[in-house]
Formats: structure tokens, sequence, C-alpha cells
């Protein structure tokens, strides 16, 4: 498996745009198109949020019951959510008039939505932009990056990758691009995330693959405690690489696998790293736990702590936050028993263990944790139980961004 250039239109038979409608922003790209040239299997996994954006309720009845798609239309700045059955006849004219410009069925249309709950969407400049979108989608990598750029709201950067493998002597592409920086806190995944494939794989490995792989990625972040209305994770799939169709698990299967977990942990990295506000990437890697699920509850608990979070935009080497995280996290293990690291690429130091505190130098604790990127590892010796979790720090700026989101 080697990284290649581009994203959502590095795999065979993928297009893109993304174009300035004028959905909520002005002067910026807000709307983008993803269009195969064949059908697409889908799978999707969706916001565990009870309050359900008319773009999720869509998407879920088409991931589960449409018999291919073909596109997905994605709008920025207003979420369509909290909008009731107004809503979800934006969704159908949406699909309609994509469906009607790209030359396939109303059925085979995905829409996503992001940005401010309950405003109504401007159905006539939606549609104005979906006419650009399909005047202007084009397999360029520059056309996926346009796209990338589209989708972003209080995001930073765009967020995007593909790489390449081999199944059966054919090489096979998978790219991705995400957008997500607050409102960030997983019960499936957590943003919207748009992943696409050449590969042959049948429908039911599809979803199978990716509701396995998010337990670990995306289900692996949060920036601040908030699940979203509109969390989705799309991933398409034409078949056009041309491999042997994976119908079941194997080398194949476990080699596709891979790939998908390094794409959908790097796009969960670059969105934990551009939390509203962030300054830092904060990882916590829990080894040594009990089972696989305790090291999941523990290393969550500690980056979702805002505690934990203010120390590590304040480079501070309180290890008490961390250490209560773990303890309130609901798993059990030994507080006498657990040792504590700060790593980033300053250095490393053990800073507790044997129940207290270790003799360690502040200033050197502080410039551990003064990295962009910092770690705080904890092992419980007791099992082989492993687990990652990424978020960022909290900053003053958290606040000032989201005080003044709808203005």
């Amino acid at each position: 498996m080697k990284v290649t250039e581009g994203g959502v239109t590095a795999a065979k038979g993928f297009e893109a745009a993304g174009v300035e409608a004028g959905v909520k922003y002005q002067n910026r790209k807000d709307m983008a198109l993803l269009y195969s040239r064949a059908p697409c299997r889908a799978a999707g996994t969706f916001t565990g949020n009870l309050v359900k954006a008319a773009p999720v309720k869509w998407d879920r009845e088409l991931v589960e019951n449409s018999p291919f798609v073909q596109a997905v239309v994605v709008n920025s700045g207003i979420a369509n959510a909290c909008t009731g059955e107004q809503g979800m006849e934006c969704c159908r004219a949406e699909a309609a008039r994509a469906g009607e410009l790209l030359g396939i069925p109303e059925h085979a249309v995905l829409v996503a939505s992001t940005g401010v709950i309950g405003m109504q969407m401007p159905l006539d400049r939606v549609c104005a932009g979906i006419e650009k979108l399909a005047a202007e989608k084009n397999p360029s990598l520059e056309a996926g990056h346009d796209a990338a750029r589209a989708i972003m709201t209080t995001d930073t950067v765009p967020k995007e990758i593909a790489v390449e493998f081999e199944l059966g002597g054919r090489t096979v592409t998978l790219g991705g691009m995400c957008k997500g920086s607050g409102m960030i806190h997983p019960n499936m995944c957590t943003m919207l995330g748009f992943l696409t494939t050449d590969a042959n794989i049948s429908k039911e490995m599809l979803s199978r693959a990716l509701k396995a792989d998010v337990k670990d990625s995306f289900n692996m972040i949060s920036v601040d405690g908030d699940t979203s209305t509109n969390d989705t994770l799309l991933l398409l799939a034409n078949g056009l690489a041309g491999n042997r169709e994976i119908t079941g698990e194997g080398e194949d299967y476990d080699r596709f696998c891979e790939a998908l977990r390094y794409v959908t942990v790097y796009l969960a990295k670059k969105m934990a790293g551009d939390g509203e506000g962030a300054t830092a990437l904060f990882a916590c890697q829990v080894v040594g736990a009990a089972s696989k699920e305790d090291a999941r509850v523990l290393a969550r608990s500690v980056i979702c702590s805002s505690l934990s979070k203010a120390a590590i935009f304040g480079h501070d080497a309180n290890f008490g936050r961390f250490l209560c995280a773990l303890g309130y996290s609901g798993a059990v293990f030994d507080p006498e028993n657990v040792d504590l690291y700060f790593e980033s690429a300053n250095g490393r130091l053990h800073i507790y263990g044997a129940g207290c505190a270790l003799d360690y130098s502040e200033e050197e604790a502080t410039a551990i944790l003064s990295a962009p990127e910092v770690t705080v590892l904890a092992d419980l010796h007791m099992g082989d139980g492993e687990a990652t979790a990424w978020g960022c720090d909290l900053s003053y700026d958290y606040v000032k961004i989201n005080a003044d989101y709808r203005s």
C-alpha cells in the first residue's frame, strides 16, 4: 500500500466539483458533488443523536434499500436539521434535480448537509448550485480538492487522502475527504465523510468493513463532546479496478480493510487536530487494559475531559487530571498499578507510577507538552487490550468561535 495524490477523485471512474452557490456563505465554495461513471455499492454509518437531520434520514433509507447509488450532493452553511417535512422535501428536490442533470435515478442520489441547525434551505440557490456542479464535474485531482474545500464550515484546512494497493494483481485505489472541526463527538463516527474506491466488493462486505472500522477510527475522536445531528460517513465502491469480487473474508478482504483503516485514521486525526480553536492534537494511548473495549473507554475518557484538554493547552504537567479521567471512565483497573507517560516529538517522560508522582522535571514536561502533537500513554498492566483516542486541546478561541457561529 502506498499513499498517492488526491482524494475522492483518485479512484477510477469518480468525478467531483466544488462551486459557490451562496447557500449561506458568500465568496466561497459551499456546494460539492461526487459522481461515479458506474453504479456504486454503498455503505454508511450515521449519527447516534436521536435528533437526525433530513439528509441523514434520506441517506439511511437509500443506503439500506436502493439497488445502487451514483452521486452525492453536499452543501455547507445550513444543516437542514430540525426542518420538518420541508427539510425532507428539500432532499427529494435535490436528488431529483441532480438525477435529471446526471441522467441517473433519484434513488441513486445521496445528499448531505452541514452548518447551522434550524434554518430552512434556500432551495432555489441549492438547485442552481446543483446545475453548476453538474456542468463543472470532472475527474481531476483538483476537482476533488475543490469538493473537499466546499464542504468545510469552521475547518481551517481541507482534509483528503488517497492510497493505492493490490488486489489479485489489480491496482485498487481508495480515497476520501471529510470535514469536521466542532460539534465532534462520536456515536458511530462523526462529521461528514466521503470515501470512494474502485474496488470490486459486495455490498455486504463493504458494509461489514466500514462498520468494523469506525470503532477504532472515527469513533475514537472528540473535540467538544457534542454529537452532531448530521454525522454521516459514506463509502462508495464502483468496481472499476476489475479485481475479483470480494464476497467473503480472506486475504483480499484483509488488504481492503487495512487500506480503509489507514485512510479513516488519517482523516480522523486530521479532524481532531483541526478542532475549533485547537493548537495541538491530543492523543491518549491505553495499553495493558483488561480488554479492547476497556481500552477504548479509557482512552476516550481522557481525550474528552475538559480539564485534560485545558492542561494540554496550558502545557501543564498536571497528571492528576488524566488519572482522574481514567478513574471515572467506568472501566475497572488498579490505580496503584498504572504507569503514565507524556510523549511528543520533544521527548518521552515517565510521570506517574506505583501509585504516586515520580521525580520528573517540570521544565522537561512542559517542553514535551508544548509540541503540536502530544500523547498521554497509560499502561494498566492488566492484559493485552490496547486503543488510541484522538482529540485536541481546549483554547479560548473555542468559545469565541461558537459564541459567534450563527452570525
